[in-house]
């Protein structure tokens, strides 16, 4: 250190330089700023100086003159040498070195000089005092030290207690106390206080302590003693112990803090003269026994919640109730204070948001502000804060408000004076409070209203900088609404104010938000606060206690109740009331009837909580059979039909949840949809319609309303439109409707690969019906614009949406109808022509502007070779069209009309209605009166103009570059079949316009083809609809079978409405109709044996379903043949086969499957009451043959006319066939033989025509030309009394026997095809048939054998038909043998005179099948055919003689045959090939369905074939009748004979057959 300071070489030199350099070192230092480092420095020089004087490098005079030069240099220099000497004192006392201390002694006494006396007196030590000769005595001073101190520290100056200077602390307190309203400052009053202190030596705390006393007294004048407080203090340490130690000593068990003491520490926490982290400490209780209690809290609400939902056994009840005596006993002993919360209020009361925020984050959350002061100090700070923001945005108009005086402290957070300053503090304050805003509901309604005053800035704000800071206002709002307004609605005392206000400013956030704040307010606020778990019990207890008690009878005042319950917590309300509804489904009206009590915001709220409950993932929406839906979802849709109807709610949540539940490929839900859109729209989709509902849907929008539903839901205006709003609003009708056009082929292929097959239909119905209701309120709510803006054009929809044809075209047709009716007003306005021709021409006009994009559109809907045979023009009408414009309802009018007046009528008679209540109803009824009459002559004049376009437009429907028959295959095929299963209507529609195409008489289209295709076989279409389609297609069925019972029942009906149509050609080769050809049309006589094939072909095709034991063929059948009981059966063995296996059905399914029994009871339980309206089989049609002399019409498919023939022929070849069969049963008696055979064989035939082309081989008969030419002259009188009107048919017979003979050659090929099996069989069976009456069993064996028969031969059948088919005729299935050249020679000459029924037709299968009478129905025919049975009787009785030699005569004919059967085989064979190669025609094509159950599309062909070998064998019939030599026989023998005939089927027919062959 010396060496650094006092270098040695100064000390060598010291006289030269080294004194000097040393002073001058010192003027150095001295010369620098003062502070710590110089003071240490200099100390450092002065010791080094000092030491080595006193080891005596330096000399003592020497080192002491220096020290008085430097003490010059500054004033502080004496001291700091003192402070040297001291340490040296110290230094040298402790050496034993006595040189050095003498040394040391003379420094010191040396430097007396500049060192004062005092100075040395406190640093050095008495000795060295007294060595120095500065003091007497070391011991004496060493005693007069003690007692300085002693009387220094230990001797009391100041007056502590109050009593020891009662005098001066009476006068504190007295100026303390003063009035302070004058010119008194803190400042006077101060200077007062120090010279009270001086003169009566107060102790200063103890002033401080009454100063803080006397403040806590006069805690309002914060203002006067802050200031003094501040100014008097000078250590914030010693204030808060001060305070501390007031408040513990207010911790006693029953002591209690005074509100003043928490002020005064309020208000010198809020001006910073106290910390708080210093004051916490001293105050009770800790905060662990808080969050301690808190968890407690918790804990005890639950248990009461858990108490309320058990169930209590009444012992239980009892002991719990005495711990809960015992527990509030407890309780009700005070708490000791919660000094931390008083200080918490004492804050807010002042304002000091900061210290009351910092002490609320120590807390558990919400403890603070559960206690009621604290919240409400908190809602007076919040009022005081938003007050000038309120007052320019929030309050109502017409609205004053109390004033509220503003803060004045500078302390307090700032007022908001516009939106954004919310966020700064009220945010967080409301967050605070949370649920406890309830004890302010002035303060919820003001933050409502604000919210409600944002939204609407919001809302209008245009520019996006703006928008975006005003997105997290809105975040804040929602965060506030969730967190605080919602849960504090709920511990408000059902207020419904609120919840309006409430709702005030939630409807302006889309349901998304609002969904969510109830999400959050139903499943998880409730689990956040004690209070609100106890609240949430007391509700669901409520809330039982009231719905056990809710009735029909009691709903109002029931109602209320569940009002007032539903005001403040309806989410938990909501949630039990829909958890009974899921059980019990008949609480649904009364608590529809009992919500009419609720505020908007609980209506929301139920809506949300019916989605939520609707979209429960731990509910199955299948029962657990997994065949139908669950009733708890069936029971929540129909209370949202009820509920959504009848009061305002908002539907777009669930229509959204609909629609995802259907982009998911989920459609359990749109039964949800269905109930709503039946309830609000009044539009109620069922199969289950009668007639007259049926008719009524066919009119306008009115009749539909009145007549056209079950039960007639009123006022739908305001709901419908609701429903049509929500809709657009959020853009969900066009996806709502291809959604479920897409989601019918979803449920099959997706959604239903693991389901039941019966509930995959039940889902695909209800998905379908659901879209029919859908479109059909869309259609007619939907404005022109709005729903041509919303669906695009048919190939859009097919091509790019992939909606299905028939969907895709329901959903535009209205769009169609609206555009039309648009243009025609145009159009009418624009020419201004009142003639009825203008104005049919204008809509004319208009549909071709309108449909003309449409015709193109629907080309790229198909393969071009569709439209070869229908034009697009064709297909787009019928897919256009509805019911509404094919035909006026005008019963349906009459009847609602008439049920308007009846009304009028009962109401002027109730004496008991009041008069305005009359004359109200009244006027009602007349107005809807006048409404129906209007819209029904609307309708008429629309139906006209629909007609006559149709008119005009049918010549160019069908091209039919094919065949009619492919024309008809692709009519039914792409327009008749997706379309009648579409809807009921539909189905009434497609019936009704192929009556129409027919009635316009248009070219092309073949009736008869149409309807046999639809008749032949309905077996695969059956099979194929689900439970509802099956109800629509029996609907179809059942219209078109009343038109052709129609035309059935009456000469004059079947003459004036097919008779000259081209419908009924019997040529199916497309041309041109002229009309005047009347060979070539269907008669009336075979019309009805067409009717009878098609009936026997209905019963065939249901037996068969009956028979599979499938579950859908049966039902499906059952539902198609209750349907289409109002025609069919009508023949009476039909009938019976039919009743025998639905009793069967009944028998076996009662036990296995109780729907199909229902089922069956039910319609076997209708067809007993049909059985009197059912005829016998001679009176559907004409069993016996009629003798008639002509030809029958023509029958082509081809080129050329080669397919003409004649039933007369027919005779001739039933005579040979009737020998054959003779000489195999013949026994004993020749008569009796000859008897039976004539009964066998008419069932025979009639069996051979309806086996579906597997009929066996007739042979010609050979019969004298004496015999026939007897015949013919009677016959011909017959024919002329009979049927005079079949003249032209005799010419035309006559010019066609070539063709004839070519037909006839090629039909023993066909013999050899068919040949049945084994005889032994046949004679049993034939045997059987002429027995007495055949049961209901043996008709049941016999359908049954007949089925399996048929099935057995189908593929054989099929395959050779295609081979030997002829191209250019239609050929009899039936064949025949030809005779030598004398035997035909003889059959042309019967051709001229031999009259026989045309059975030739169109498309006829088996055409003359079953030859019906209608003797019951028709008496004009009744009359004619009675003279032609008393004719026949005498012709038998004179030809019994002649019986034996025609006997001979058809055993010789046998030998003929059967030497020139090879040739004619041979002839035949090249005859057919000569001819396919002249019509260019492959026939196989069309003569691929051998029998009615391969295909429902019969070959016409084929058909053709049938007819005319049938034709054969019944003028065989009627002929061995008149010839046979047995008895006559009676009535009652030929009804038997007929009944065999149904009821043996194909069966008996081939085993006859075989026989024959055999005989041959």
């Amino acid at each position: 250190m010396a060496a650094l300071i006092l270098p040695f070489d100064w000390l060598k030199n010291w006289d030269k330089s080294g004194r000097n350099e040393f002073l001058q070192f010192f003027q150095d230092l001295a010369g620098k700023s003062s502070g710590h480092e110089l003071v240490k420095d200099l100390q450092t020089a002065f010791y080094e100086l000092c030491w080595h004087a006193i080891q005596g490098s330096l000399k003592v005079d020497v080192a002491a003159s220096l020290l008085a030069d430097v003490m010059e240099l500054r004033d502080d220099m004496p001291s700091i040498l003192a402070d040297v000497l001291c340490i040296l004192d110290i230094e040298t006392g402790c050496l034993e070195e006595k040189h050095k201390r003498d040394l040391f002694t003379q420094l010191v006494g040396a430097c007396l000089i500049c060192i004062p006396d005092g100075v040395l007196k406190e640093r050095l030590d008495p000795e060295t005092l007294e060595s120095l000769g500065l003091i007497k005595q070391a011991q004496q001073f060493n005693q007069k030290i003690v007692k300085i101190k002693t009387k220094l520290f230990y001797k009391q100056q100041k007056f502590n207690l109050l009593r020891e200077e009662n005098e001066g602390y009476a006068k504190l307190i007295t100026e303390l106390g003063q009035d302070l309203t004058g010119n008194l400052t803190s400042h006077i009053v101060l200077e007062n206080i120090k010279s009270l202190i001086g003169c009566f030596n107060l102790d200063p705390n103890r002033v401080l302590d009454i100063i803080l006393e006397v403040y806590e007294c006069r805690s309002d004048q914060d203002e006067f003693f802050i200031p003094l407080i501040k100014s008097y203090m000078c250590e914030h340490q010693t204030l808060c112990h001060m305070l501390g130690f007031k408040f513990k000593f207010h911790q006693e068990p029953n002591g209690e803090t005074p509100s003043s003491l928490y002020h005064i520490a309020a208000a010198l926490l809020q001006h910073d003269l106290i910390a708080l982290e210093d004051l916490y400490v001293h105050l009770l209780p800790l905060d662990s026994s808080i969050v301690e209690e808190h968890k407690r809290d918790i804990l005890e609400a639950k248990q009461i919640a858990r108490k309320l939902t058990m169930v209590v056994l009444p012992s239980e009840k009892t002991e719990d109730k005495e711990k809960e005596k015992d527990k509030e006993e407890e309780k009700n002993e005070k708490p000791p204070d919660n000094q931390k919360l008083g200080l918490l209020e004492a804050l807010l009361r002042i304002s000091d948001w900061q210290h009351s925020q910092s002490i609320m984050d120590q807390l558990p959350a919400f403890y603070a502000t559960s206690h009621k002061a604290i919240a409400v100090a908190l809602c007076q700070l919040l009022h005081l804060i938003i007050d000038p923001l309120y007052r320019r945005a929030g309050v109502p108009k017409g609205a004053k408000g109390s004033l509220i005086t503003p803060l004045q402290n500078k302390h307090a957070p700032q007022p908001a004076e516009n939106f954004d300053d919310l966020s700064r503090d009220v945010f967080t304050m409301l967050c605070y409070l949370g649920p406890h805003l309830s004890h302010d509901p002035i303060l919820f309604a003001k933050m409502v209203r604000l919210g409600k005053s944002f939204m609407k800035e919001y809302q209008s704000e245009s520019r996006q900088d703006s928008r975006d800071k005003m997105d997290s206002l809105l975040g804040s709002f929602l965060s506030i609404a969730d967190q605080v307004l919602l849960p504090s609605l709920s511990l408000m005392e059902c207020n419904a104010c609120m919840s309006e206000e409430l709702w005030g400013f939630f409807k302006f956030f889309p349901y998304q938000h609002r969904y969510r704040l109830y999400g959050q307010w139903k499943n998880e606020t409730y689990s956040n606060h004690p209070l609100l778990v106890k609240i949430k019990a007391q509700t669901v207890d409520r809330s039982k206690y009231i719905m056990k008690r809710l009735t029909k009878e009691n709903v109002k005042p029931s109602g209320r109740q569940i009002g007032k319950l539903s005001h403040s917590n309806p989410t938990i309300l909501f949630d039990y009331i829909l958890s009974q509804i899921q059980w019990y489904d008949n609480l649904i009206t009364p608590v529809v009837d009992s919500l009419k009590y609720l505020t908007s915001l609980n209506y929301d709220v139920l809506a949300y909580c019916i989605i939520e409950a609707l979209a429960n993932p731990e509910k199955e929406k299948m029962k657990h059979d997994d065949t139908t839906i669950s009733s708890w979802l069936q029971s929540l849709a129909s209370l949202c039909g009820a509920v959504f109807r009848k009061y305002p709610i908002e539907l777009a949540g669930l229509l959204q949840y609909v629609t995802n539940q259907l982009k998911a490929g989920k459609s359990f839900d749109l039964l949800i949809l269905k109930e709503v859109v039946q309830k609000m729209a009044g539009i109620e989709i069922t199969d289950e319609m009668t007639v007259e509902q049926l008719e009524a849907m066919t009119g306008g929008e009115q009749l539909k309303a009145e007549g056209g539903y079950f039960g007639q839901i009123r006022n739908t205006k305001k709901s419908s439109q609701r429903l049509k709003d929500a809709l657009l609003d959020h853009e969900l009708a066009l996806p709502l409707c291809l959604l479920m056009a897409q989601q019918r082929n979803g449920v099959v292929f997706s959604e239903g690969g693991e389901k039941h097959l019966k509930l995959v239909g039940k889902l695909y119905d209800q998905c379908h019906d659901t879209l029919v209701q859908f479109g059909g309120f869309l259609a007619s709510n939907l404005s022109t614009e709005d729903y041509i803006k919303r669906v695009p054009s048919v190939d859009v929809l097919c091509n790019q949406l992939h909606t299905p044809h028939d969907a895709a075209f329901f959903l535009s047709r209205p769009m169609y109808a609206h555009q039309i009716l648009s243009k025609y007003d145009e159009l009418k306005k624009a020419e201004k022509g009142n003639r009825q021709q203008q104005k049919v021409h204008k809509y004319i006009t208009a549909c071709e502007q309108v449909m003309a994009p449409v015709h193109e559109a629907v080309v790229s809907l198909h393969l071009p070779k569709v439209w070869d045979d229908l034009r697009p023009q064709f297909y787009a009408t019928f897919w256009s069209l509805t019911m509404y414009d094919l035909a006026v309802p005008h019963n349906a009018y009459d009847r609602e009309v008439n049920k308007l007046k009846m009304q009028i009528k009962s109401i002027d008679d109730n004496t008991e209605m009041p008069p305005n209540k009359k004359k109200k109803e009244k006027e009602r009824c007349t107005a809807l009166q006048d409404k129906l009459q209007e819209e029904e002559k609307k309708q008429l004049e629309h139906v006209q103009r629909v007609l006559h376009r149709l008119k005009l437009e049918k010549d160019n429907w069908l091209l039919a570059k094919s065949t009619k028959n492919e024309t008809i295959t692709k009519f039914l095929q792409l327009c008749i079949f997706p379309r009648c299963v579409f809807s009921a209507i539909d189905a009434v529609y497609c019936a009704r316009f192929v009556e129409l195409v027919h009635q316009q008489k248009t070219p092309n289209f073949c009736t008869l083809l149409c309807y046999d295709r639809v008749f032949s076989d309905i077996i695969y279409t059956v099979a194929s609809c689900t439970e509802n389609e099956s109800r629509r297609y029996g609907r179809f069925l059942c219209c078109m079978l009343e038109t052709v019972t129609r035309w059935h029942s009456d000469r004059a009906i079947y003459e004036k409405e097919c008779g000259n149509y081209p419908g009924f050609l019997t040529i199916f080769r497309a041309s041109g109709f002229d009309g005047g050809n009347k060979a070539d049309q269907l008669d009336y006589e075979n019309f009805r044996h067409v009717v009878h094939k098609w009936h026997y072909k209905l019963t065939k095709a249901s037996v068969h379903c009956l028979e599979t034991g499938e579950y859908t063929h049966i039902r499906n059948i059952l539902i198609v043949l209750t349907k289409i009981l109002p025609w069919y059966p009508k023949v009476l063995n039909l009938g019976q086969a039919l009743e025998c296996r639905v009793h069967k059905i009944c028998q076996e399914e009662k036990e296995k499957r109780p729907d199909l029994y229902a089922l069956a009871m039910g319609y076997s339980g209708q067809l007993k009451g049909r059985k009197v309206h059912m005829v016998p089989e001679n009176e559907f049609h004409h069993k016996e043959q009629p003798v008639r002399s002509t030809t029958t019409g023509t029958l082509q498919n081809g080129p050329g006319n080669i397919g003409k023939t004649s039933t007369t022929t027919a005779a001739s070849a039933g005579k040979t066939e009737d020998g054959v069969v003779e000489d195999s049963e013949k026994s004993k008696d020749k008569s009796q033989a000859a008897q039976k055979t004539a009964s066998k064989n008419s069932t025979t035939a009639n069996k051979v025509s309806s086996s579906n082309g597997s009929s066996t081989p007739n042979s010609m008969k050979g019969s004298k030309e004496k015999e026939d030419k007897e015949k013919t002259t009677k016959e011909k009188k017959e024919k002329k009394e009979k049927n005079p009107g079949s003249t032209p048919e005799a010419k035309t017979g006559a010019k066609d026997k070539q063709k004839e003979e070519r037909s006839k050659e090629e039909k023993p090929i066909d013999s050899k095809e068919k040949t049945p099996k084994a005889d032994k069989d046949k004679r049993k069976d034939d045997k059987k048939e002429e027995k007495s009456k055949i049961d209901g069993k043996s008709i049941e064996k016999d359908w049954s054998k007949e089925r399996d028969a048929s099935s057995d031969s189908k593929t054989k059948e099929s395959s050779k038909l295609e081979k030997n088919a002829g191209a250019g005729s239609l050929k009899s299935l039936v064949p025949r043998s030809e005779g030598v050249e004398s035997e035909r020679e003889q059959k042309r000459r019967k051709l001229d005179t031999h009259s026989s029924p045309s059975h030739s037709s169109a498309v006829k299968d088996n055409l003359n099948d079953f030859k019906d009478s209608t003797l019951k129905h028709h008496p004009n025919h009744t009359t004619v055919l009675s003279k032609i049975k008393e004719k026949d009787d005498e012709k038998k009785e004179s030809d019994k003689s002649r019986d034996r030699s025609k006997e001979r005569e058809k055993k010789e004919d046998r030998k003929d045959r059967k030497r020139d059967y090879l040739n004619s085989d041979r002839e035949m064979s090249q005859e057919a090939k000569r001819r396919k190669d002249e019509n260019g025609m492959s026939s196989s094509k069309h003569s691929k369905s051998a029998s009615p159950s391969e295909s429902p599309h019969s070959n016409d062909k084929d058909n053709s074939k049938r007819s005319k070998s049938t034709s054969k064998d019944k003028s065989d019939l009627a002929k061995l009748e008149k010839t046979s030599g047995g008895k006559k026989e009676s009535r009652h023998d030929k009804e038997k004979s007929e009944k065999k005939r149904d009821s043996t089927g194909t069966k008996e027919e081939k085993k006859h057959h075989k026989s024959s062959e055999k005989h041959r």
